[in-house]
């Protein structure tokens, strides 16, 4: 989102920023209107982690240079670097402590327990690219963004939060910053919160369902 946000959106997305902080135990990283990102990985933060679950800085720093790579590469097309980042995520990254030494996995997101892995959330993320734009809100695990949200007023509606997160993806915008992410969101308090992948279509887009409902 670029620009200034209207009054009833900035409510919205404060309670919204709450609710992770507040109720889900998100680590709030800030207001990042004046803090640049040029991608998805904020490498002092998976660095920290890994760091604090006993890899070592040889490790960790060959572990966080092969996902930013693989994250900041487009050579081909965003879904083949969202499905190449995904592998890293899902299945660890495979590196040497040095040459001659065994090849060891390093797991940048601790899958076998959810709880050891350090959620944070950030809102008003400006991201440079041909064109600025400004998603509303940016979850992150372990320091890479795996989640953003759109969120509009209650008069406008959430399929143009589903636009705007579309036109974010395109490579006239900020493409690169899409690599790592796994979930594409918008929503309004009218007609609730619908979610996507990367390149999700708008009339593919899900409403998102509590088990109440």
């Amino acid at each position: 989102m670029s620009g200034k946000i209207g009054k009833s959106e900035r409510v919205s997305q404060s309670r919204v920023v709450q609710l992770f902080e507040k109720k889900m135990g998100y680590t709030y990283l800030g207001d990042w209107e004046e803090d640049v990102r040029i991608q998805p990985i904020e490498e002092n933060l998976l660095k920290e982690y890994l760091t604090n679950k006993g890899y070592s800085t040889a490790l960790t720093d060959k572990a966080v240079d092969t996902i930013v790579k693989a994250a900041t590469n487009l050579s081909d097309d965003l879904y083949e670097a969202n499905k190449e980042v995904y592998k890293l995520l899902r299945y660890g990254v495979t590196v040497r402590e040095e040459l001659g030494q065994p090849k060891e996995t390093v797991w940048l997101i601790d899958w076998k327990n959810p709880t050891n892995n350090d959620f944070a959330v950030a809102e008003e993320v400006t991201v440079a690219g041909k064109h600025t734009k400004r998603p509303d809100v940016v979850l992150f695990v372990n320091g890479i963004a795996v989640g953003v949200i759109e969120l509009k007023r209650s008069k406008v509606a959430v399929e143009e939060g589903i636009r705007q997160n579309l036109d974010n993806q395109k490579p006239e915008f900020t493409q690169k910053y899409f690599t790592t992410m796994q979930l594409v969101m918008a929503g309004n308090d009218t007609q609730g919160l619908r979610y996507g992948t990367i390149e999700t279509s708008e009339k593919y887009y899900l409403k998102w369902k509590e088990e109440s409902d």
